[in-house]
């Protein structure tokens, strides 16, 4: 009689594991399908990053003419010519390969979801200015974000900014978690986000 009572409660112990375990995985399942709801609302509800500008309008402008009327500097939206910018960075020395006013081709890079890094030397001391670059290049090497332009820009105040269709970001100096924030944040805000 103990023998079979023993194996009543040998079963009754297995049974009671098997519920335990089954109940902690669908638990652990419960956690991870909410925190992934979570995540998704908090990504569509969170305020943007960045400084916002009133949208203006996106009118294409004939290469070469000078885009003006722009309510940011650098540029947040606004005229702009028919094609953008290669992605990627561009240094000093690429300017002459550039359209005469790259702004023009950038801000329609904005209207189709890019992020443009704006950086400002010319209130850099020389070494100042290489570790900025070597920031931007290495941030854009590694994002997993591949929508971005790097730019020389010196009429801002500020030695970098960046931009995304209607918001502008100022740094005093290159702050890749702000960046990241940046893009994630803005980046879905264009009115072409999706086109190449």
């Amino acid at each position: 009689m103990s023998n079979l009572k023993s194996k009543r409660e040998a079963r009754q112990a297995r049974r009671n594991r098997q519920q335990w375990r089954t109940r902690l995985i669908w638990g652990g399942v419960g956690i991870a399908v909410l925190a992934v709801i979570g995540l998704g609302v908090w990504n569509t509800i969170r305020p943007p990053v960045g400084d916002p500008y009133p949208i203006l309008s996106p009118d294409h402008i004939d290469d070469g003419i000078e885009p003006t009327g722009y309510n940011s500097n650098p540029p947040t939206s606004g005229p702009h010519y028919a094609r953008g910018l290669d992605r990627g960075f561009f240094d000093e020395s690429d300017l002459p390969n550039l359209p005469p006013f790259p702004e023009g081709g950038a801000v329609h890079n904005l209207e189709h979801g890019y992020i443009v890094f704006w950086y400002n030397c010319t209130i850099l001391e020389e070494a100042e200015c290489a570790e900025l670059k070597s920031d931007i290049r290495n941030f854009m090497s590694t994002s997993s974000y591949s929508k971005l332009i790097a730019l020389p820009w010196d009429s801002t105040d500020v030695p970098l900014a960046l931009t995304s269709w209607g918001y502008l970001l100022e740094m005093d100096t290159f702050n890749a978690r702000q960046a990241r924030n940046f893009i994630q944040s803005n980046w879905r805000n264009a009115p072409e986000a999706t086109a190449p």
